[in-house]
């Protein structure tokens, strides 16, 4: 059997061995601490019921439940809503081989690695995401499985692959003449009616949402620098087409001229934004638009500036970009802009997403305020704010719990003790 395949079937059987009879029905928990809604404090000595996959009641002191119905003792635990990562590239991981990989894995070897760090991810407590570039086969079919219960993962919004111009930031790169043409995809564009073009075909092809690269980036293998690569033509022409077939658009985006051009034109989120200023920030407000930061990738290549495996384009740009961006984030905080919580993992290891806590918090955030980046105000940025962001009544059954207190250090969110998602216990450790 493919070794990838063995590896695959062992974890989502232990998974589902786990998971079993929680699945099977209903559950009580009694949570000690309950952060239902962040932002608005604990409840104190909680009971929530649970009954096909979604939250039926929150109800003051323990209750028993119905006969038979196993309780979840976590009464001396942080019970929080399941964590929501905006910005992940869920079927690849960066580092020393991950370029060759290009040559070597099919979409399907692709699909079950993601599958191996999807179980990852959900382990560590979020348990939703928004993948924002990968192959369209193997993100878009993860994210199926996943939804059917065939693999152990978080729920998913998926863009596929990013919509590019030719030579920019989300095309191929660095490689002979020859490779890149058979590696060129249908997502590059060039001129209006081409990009409307590329957005149409990924929503033909499965995209929840449309995800383009505004500007130049860091890991791309080539010296085009970080501004604009769209003209203001093509943006607004991408984000008019994917509006008019009910999919939002988030830009990578660097540079500010990047950044504003794209808010000018609509679009509904911006990643990364390094260069964001108080031009920006006006920008951001008037067009009620959300910044993912993603400092956890801006801190990850940092450390990667003196790497012989990463291109010396890349280098050159990670030693410019990965210093700036806890700062960027300081002043869009203090400027009021909305924030999801995002960590470009794939970059940064997966299962490592809640680092982005610490640097959050170090942008002057408090733990609460990164929290709710993580669940309430990312549910909404993602459209799921109906089924989740919130231990109430009617959402999905996302819960997770430590055993200290993460409004007093928030470092306790990177090693999460308890997680359910849609009512099914994938982990338990208390």
């Amino acid at each position: 059997m493919h070794t990838k395949l063995m590896k695959l079937v062992a974890g989502a059987a232990a998974a589902t061995a786990l998971a079993g009879t929680a699945a099977a029905q209903e559950a009580v928990i009694h949570a000690g601490y309950l952060l239902a809604t962040p932002g608005d404090g604990y409840l104190r000595k909680q009971t929530v019921v649970v009954e096909d996959g979604r939250i039926v009641s929150v109800e003051a002191g323990y209750k028993p439940g119905p006969k038979g119905v196993p309780v979840i003792n976590l009464r001396n635990a942080y019970v929080l809503p399941g964590l929501i990562d905006s910005h992940v590239h869920i079927t690849g991981e960066s580092g020393p081989g991950e370029r060759i990989k290009t040559f070597e894995d099919t979409t399907v070897d692709q699909a079950f690695d993601g599958a191996g760090y999807a179980h990852k991810t959900l382990l560590a407590g979020f348990t939703t995401v928004q993948d924002v570039g990968g192959s369209n086969d193997a993100v878009f079919g993860l994210r199926d499985a996943i939804a059917k219960g065939l693999v152990p993962g978080p729920r998913m919004r998926a863009a596929g692959q990013a919509v590019s111009v030719t030579g920019g930031h989300g095309d191929i790169n660095g490689y002979a003449p020859d490779v890149m043409a058979l590696f060129t995809g249908k997502n590059i564009c060039n001129g209006a009616d081409d990009c409307r073009r590329a957005v149409r075909q990924q929503v033909k092809e499965g995209a929840d949402v449309i995800k383009i690269t505004a500007t130049g980036g860091v890991l791309s293998n080539t010296k085009a620098g970080l501004e604009q690569q769209f003209t203001d033509a093509e943006l607004e022409a991408i984000v008019e087409t994917a509006h008019s077939m009910g999919r939002q658009v988030t830009a990578h985006a660097h540079g500010k001229v990047g950044i504003e051009s794209a808010l000018r034109a609509g679009i509904d989120s911006i990643e990364h934004g390094t260069y964001t200023d108080d031009e920006t920030i006006a920008l951001f407000k008037e067009h009620n638009a959300t910044l993912v930061p993603t400092v956890l990738a801006g801190a990850t290549v940092t450390g990667w500036v003196d790497e012989p495996w990463l291109p010396a384009a890349s280098r050159t740009k990670a030693a410019i970009v990965g210093p700036l961006m806890q700062d960027m984030l300081r002043r869009a905080h203090e400027g009021g802009v909305t924030v999801a919580f995002g960590t470009d993992t794939g970059v940064s290891k997966h299962g490592d997403n809640a680092q982005e806590f610490a640097l959050m918090v170090g942008a002057g955030f408090t733990p609460e305020e990164a929290i709710r980046s993580a669940t309430v105000v990312a549910s909404e940025h993602v459209e799921m704010d109906s089924d989740i962001g919130t231990i109430v009544p009617g959402k999905y059954a996302d819960i997770i719990a430590v055993t200290a207190d993460p409004l007093k250090d928030i470092a306790e969110l990177e090693d999460v003790d308890f997680v359910m998602k849609g009512g099914v216990v994938y982990k338990n450790e208390n």
